[in-house]
């Protein structure tokens, strides 16, 4: 039988292939050889999902509007021969970037696939998102202003 993989870093690596750019995550995905057949159990398709705030944070919540979300499921073979499903959730309307999304999570639950496929697609996705990120806060902090106040002559 299949080793589980722990549903935390399954959510950290499904966040960092929804939020990858499409051509980004294609470009990673090409780095592997060749991947075992899959076949679709959802087609890419594409809906709406409803996106929910709270108010300041914490308080009651409140319908924002609605967002584009792209969605897919695929399965392959695991070593075993039991089915393995992968899922892709993405936002906006990128059929591919939602396949890519659910192979790479299918792939990422095999055994024998999890350690090439972390090391070649969620590493390299991962280190580009904190770089984003990195150079996103500089140029916030290039532009701040820090106000003062000048100390009143009371005395």
């Amino acid at each position: 039988m299949t080793k589980l993989v722990p549903s935390a870093p399954r959510k950290v690596w499904m966040a960092i292939l929804a939020k990858a750019s499409p051509a980004s995550l294609e470009k990673c995905f090409a780095s592997l050889n060749s991947v075992p057949n899959y076949h679709f159990l959802r087609s890419p398709e594409i809906g709406l999902t409803m996106v929910r705030g709270r108010m300041e944070g914490t308080g009651q919540p409140f319908n924002l509007g609605e967002m584009t979300l792209t969605r897919c499921v695929v399965q392959i073979a695991g070593s075993a021969g039991e089915a393995i499903a992968g899922f892709g959730y993405v936002a906006g309307r990128s059929q591919r970037h939602a396949e890519l999304a659910a192979l790479c999570d299918a792939l990422l639950q095999h055994q024998d696939w999890h350690e090439t496929v972390y090391s070649q697609v969620i590493e390299p996705l991962r280190q580009a998102a904190r770089d984003r990120h990195s150079q996103q806060e500089a140029q916030v902090e290039a532009t701040r202003v820090n106000f003062f106040t000048m100390p009143r002559g009371e005395g």
